[in-house]
C-alpha cells in the first residue's frame, strides 16, 4: 500500500510540475504572441480602444492615422492618401490583420505599456502609442506615381549613401482605406476583390516581385569581368549582328539586329548584347555566379518590410550542359529575375564606391509627448565591388546618357546622369517585353539612385522608352528639391 501511494504521490507531483511549467510557458514566454494574436478577443478590443499612432512621411505628410469612429470600436485607421502610399504602409485591419510598416513596426503602432521613466511613472496611465516617420518624400512618391500611371510596374528611388528609400510605388494598387473599414461586409468584399483581380493589386511589386531585369543585369556582368577577369575588361570583342551560340545552331541577336562591338565601354553604351554575351562565356559560370552573389543575387533584401523576394541567378553547376543559357545569363535573360528595389540597390552600389546599403523606410520613432525613442542608423549589407571597379562602371553608365547611348533621353541639363537600359523579352513569339532603366546623380557625388520597371509592354517597347521617362522625372524632382 505504502509503494502505491508513493507512487501515485510522484505521479502527482510529476503532474504539478508538468502544469507549473505550462503556466509559465503560456504566461511568460508566449504571453506576448498570445496577447497579440490575431483571434484573440483581448486583442482585438485593445487595437480599437485607443488610437494607433500615426504614420508620417519625411516631409511631414501624414499618410495613416486613427480619428474618432463614433462607433463601438471607438477609433477607424484612415488613409488620407489611399493607394499612393499602400507599397509602404500596407494596412491594419481587424478581419485580415496588418502588412508593410502597420506590421513590421506593429509593436510600437499599437496601443501599448509605455516603460517606466520614474517612480511617478507607476502612478499614471502608461498605455500610450508612438509615432513613425518613414524616410519616404512625398513629392518623389507623387511623381513616381503621376509619371507611372496606369502601366503595371515599380519605381524605386533610394538615398545610396545611406540606404532610405525615398519613394516607393506599384502600380496597380490598392485603397487600404477598405480593408479599415469597421463594416465587415466592405472589408470582406473588398478583399475578395483584390484577391480575384488578375493584376493583383495586394502584391508590393516594388519589393516582393522579381522580374527579368534584361540588360540592366549588365553592370554586374561589367563588374565581373574587373573584379574577377581583369583581362576581359580591356578585351575588343568583334562586331557583330548576332553571336553564335556554343553547343547549338542558334544565335544571341542584337536588338533590332544591329552591328555592334569594339571595347566594353562601347558595349555598354548602345547595350551590345553580342558582346555581353560572349562576356558571360568568357568568364564562365562561377565568376559570374559569384559576382550575382556579391551584388545580393539569391539573398534576401533586408528591408524593413515583410516578405521581401529574394533576385535570382542561376547556380554554376545549372550551366554545365547549357553554355547558351549562360550567355543569355550574362544579358539579363534566361532565368535571371529581380525586384526593383534589388535593382535599385545594384545601382547604388555602384553610385556609393562599391558599397551596398541597407535599404529601409524607417527614419525615426517617436512617443505621445514627441521624444526620440529609435532612429535608423544606416549600414552597409554589402561590399558588393571595389570602390575602382564601381568607378570604371560608373563611367560606362555615364555614357549611356550621352547621345548615342540608349538612354540619351533620361540626360539634364547641367548635370551628368549615370544610366543603364534594360529590355528583357517576356514571350518566345509575341514580341512583349519588361522594360527597365536604372540610374543615379550627379554622377560625381550621387544623392538618388532609381530603378523603374514597366511590365508587360507590347513591341516596340524599350526600357529607354517606358521607363526612362518615369527615372527621369523622379531624378529632375530629386535634384530640384536637393537645389531648393
Amino acid at each position: 500500500m505504502d509503494r502505491q501511494i508513493r507512487r501515485l504521490g510522484l505521479f502527482m507531483l510529476a503532474c504539478f510540475a508538468l502544469l507549473f511549467l505550462q503556466l509559465n510557458n503560456i504566461q511568460v514566454l508566449q504571453a506576448s504572441s498570445l496577447a497579440n494574436a490575431q483571434g484573440n478577443p483581448r486583442a482585438y478590443l485593445k487595437r480599437v480602444a485607443a488610437p494607433r499612432g500615426t504614420i508620417q512621411t519625411a516631409d511631414g505628410v501624414v499618410v495613416a492615422q486613427s480619428v474618432p469612429s463614433h462607433d463601438s470600436l471607438k477609433y477607424l485607421r484612415v488613409y488620407p492618401h489611399g493607394p499612393l502610399y499602400s507599397t509602404v504602409t500596407g494596412y491594419d485591419s481587424l478581419i485580415y490583420g496588418t502588412s508593410g510598416v502597420e506590421q513590421t513596426y506593429n509593436k510600437y503602432l499599437q496601443p501599448h505599456t509605455a516603460p517606466l521613466q520614474s517612480i511617478s511613472d507607476l502612478l499614471a496611465p502608461r498605455t500610450t502609442t508612438d509615432s513613425l516617420t518613414l524616410t519616404i518624400s512625398s513629392t518623389l512618391q507623387s511623381v513616381a506615381a503621376s509619371a507611372l500611371g496606369n502601366r503595371h510596374g515599380a519605381v524605386v528611388a533610394l538615398d545610396p549613401s545611406t540606404g532610405a528609400i525615398l519613394a516607393m510605388y506599384s502600380s496597380p494598387s490598392f485603397d487600404p482605406n477598405l480593408l479599415a473599414s469597421h463594416n465587415n461586409t466592405t472589408e470582406v468584399n473588398a478583399w475578395k476583390s483584390y484577391i480575384a483581380n488578375p493584376s493583383q493589386p495586394l502584391l508590393p511589386r516594388a519589393y516582393r516581385q522579381i522580374y527579368p531585369p534584361g540588360s540592366t543585369f549588365k553592370i554586374v556582368t561589367s563588374s565581373a569581368a574587373f573584379d574577377r577577369a581583369p583581362n576581359l575588361a580591356t578585351k575588343i570583342f568583334p562586331t557583330l549582328t548576332a553571336l553564335p551560340l556554343p553547343q547549338t545552331t542558334h544565335k544571341l541577336h542584337n536588338y533590332a539586329n544591329e552591328l555592334c562591338g569594339g571595347s566594353l565601354a562601347q558595349a555598354f553604351k548602345v547595350s551590345c548584347d553580342s558582346t555581353y554575351g560572349q562576356l558571360g562565356l568568357d568568364l564562365g559560370a562561377q565568376k559570374l555566379y559569384t559576382e550575382a552573389q556579391s551584388f545580393g543575387f539569391d539573398q534576401v533584401p533586408p528591408i524593413d518590410l515583410p516578405l521581401a523576394a529574394p533576385s535570382s541567378f542561376p547556380k554554376p553547376a545549372t550551366f554545365t550542359n547549357q553554355l547558351p543559357a549562360l550567355a543569355f545569363s550574362a544579358i539579363g535573360q534566361q532565368n535571371v529575375a529581380a525586384s526593383a528595389l534589388q535593382m535599385a540597390e545594384v545601382t547604388g552600389a555602384i553610385a556609393n564606391g562599391g558599397k551596398m546599403m541597407t535599404p529601409h523606410v524607417m527614419a525615426q520613432i517617436h512617443d505621445a509627448q514627441g521624444n526620440l525613442i529609435k532612429s535608423y542608423q544606416p549600414s552597409v549589407w554589402k561590399q558588393a565591388t571595389s570602390q575602382a571597379t564601381a568607378g570604371a562602371v560608373s563611367k560606362f553608365m555615364q555614357g549611356v546618357t550621352q547621345p548615342g547611348g540608349t538612354a540619351s533621353n533620361v540626360a539634364l541639363p547641367g548635370v551628368t546622369v549615370a544610366a543603364k537600359t534594360g529590355t528583357a523579352q517576356i514571350g518566345l513569339h509575341n514580341g512583349y517585353t519588361d522594360d527597365w532603366l536604372v540610374a543615379f546623380a550627379p554622377a560625381q557625388n550621387p544623392s538618388i539612385a532609381v530603378a523603374v520597371v514597366v511590365t508587360n509592354q507590347p513591341p516596340p517597347s524599350t526600357g529607354s522608352s517606358q521607363a526612362g521617362p518615369v527615372a527621369r522625372a523622379v531624378l529632375q524632382a530629386a535634384l530640384s528639391m536637393k537645389r531648393g
